[in-house]
């Protein structure tokens, strides 16, 4: 009777270490995400012999549990899309929270984080950026949740930068372009504002600011027949990038800005301009930054906007207008009180909150860079002359470079 019971009571505790094992945090969260991947068809169906098919799910491959946040990685099986994983963010926000992120480690591998705490604003600080910058053309985005958020956009190129009226999209662009120009000496601005609202701040440090149609047009017409020309120097070096040329041959970077891109989708010949420059651009040294307060489905169709690798999503009207930009409707549930919070997409969707940076405080950090127009150095192999007698005297011969 003694033995049946001593029995009993190690089998009742066992039973409930058991219990216990199971409800610890990291186990919960490894059982909700199996269970979320296996309902959202990320498996891949796997035909067998006799015409059996065996169903190959998602693994999850750890957990760990930190101060701040959970995290858990996940990989899928061979021939399940990536991008679907991406597309349904908010699937695992519904189930985790809003402090989900995803991050694809590689095409098959991703990690999830959740966090506890949320990004807070702040005030832009050069010696702090600064130090935080790397890579060859260092976009600063801002701070996420676990630090600096910054990439290069040599590796990352093309940028769209989205936002209604008051979420901070200005702010969020001024900053980024005061940072290239104090911390990146071999590159060329060029901008264009159409609205003639924000790139006035850069007349004598960029090479060209333009604010008319025909402007734009002869801008990127110029630049057309500069890549043609860079991509005969690549042809005859037989390198294939700019970074690749001997010292004495290597060009500047160009960054071309347009502010509410989405009033020239009429114009086809600058569109078309564009649209080669997202196409063909990044060997070449050329770089696209585009913004627009409300994104349009027609600008961002096809091609260009699988181009603009790198988006940046502010608080949007609606989650149509998220899901334009960037594929998740997300953007829409950022408040508008939220001023400067955006959506990253680069290899996942992430929070970032981008820095606070006056107009006035930007035009004290770029004083010491302006010049007059006529002084500026020449770019390295030769200016270029926007003007439109100059942009009528080469006729573009363009194809495949």
């Amino acid at each position: 009777m003694f033995v049946s019971s001593s029995l009993l009571v190690a089998a009742v505790c066992v039973a409930g270490a058991a219990v216990t094992f199971e409800t610890f945090p990291d186990r919960v969260l490894k059982r909700k995400l199996g269970a979320l991947l296996r309902m959202n068809d990320f498996h891949v169906d796997l035909k067998q012999y006799g015409g059996k098919t065996q169903r190959i799910p998602p693994v999850v491959k750890s957990v760990r549990m930190y101060l701040d946040r959970k995290e858990a990685t996940f990989m899928l099986p061979v021939g399940s899309d990536p991008n679907e994983v991406i597309k349904k963010t908010w699937v695992f926000q519904q189930v985790f929270g809003p402090g989900a992120e995803l991050e694809a480690i590689d095409p098959r591998t991703f990690s999830m984080s959740v966090y506890t705490s949320s990004v807070q604003p702040f005030d832009y600080n050069a010696e702090e950026i600064d130090a935080a910058l790397k890579g060859k053309l260092p976009v600063y985005v801002g701070m996420g949740r676990q630090g600096h958020v910054v990439y290069d956009m040599v590796e990352n190129p093309h940028l769209l930068i989205a936002g209604e009226t008051g979420s901070g999209k200005s702010a969020s662009l001024r900053s980024i372009l005061t940072t290239l120009v104090r911390n990146v000496p071999n590159f060329d601005l060029y901008c264009a504002d159409l609205k003639r609202s924000e790139f006035h701040l850069f007349k004598g440090v960029a090479i060209k600011v333009v604010y008319e149609t025909h402007e734009v047009l002869a801008l990127t017409t110029m630049l057309r027949i500069e890549m043609k020309r860079r991509g005969d120097i690549l042809e005859a070096a037989g390198v294939e990038h700019v970074d690749n040329l001997p010292e004495t041959q290597r060009m500047n970077y160009i960054v071309l800005a347009i502010d509410e891109f989405a009033l020239l989708k009429k114009e086809k010949d600058i569109m078309q301009g564009v649209e080669e420059i997202s196409t063909i651009g990044r060997s070449l040294g050329v770089y696209l930054m585009l913004s627009m307060q409300r994104p349009d489905k027609d600008v961002l169709d096809g091609k260009l906007k699988q181009n603009l690798t790198v988006r940046m999503a502010l608080k949007h009207a609606d989650a149509v207008n998220s899901r334009i930009t960037i594929d998740s409707g997300e953007a829409a549930n950022i408040k508008s009180s939220e001023s400067g919070r955006m959506i990253l997409k680069l290899n996942g969707l992430r929070y970032v909150q981008s820095p606070h940076l006056t107009l006035d405080a930007a035009k004290e950090l770029l004083a010491p860079f302006k010049t007059p127009w006529e002084k500026k150095e020449k770019p390295n192999l030769g200016a270029i002359d926007i003007t439109p007698t100059a942009a009528q005297e080469e006729p573009l011969e363009l194809g495949v470079l």
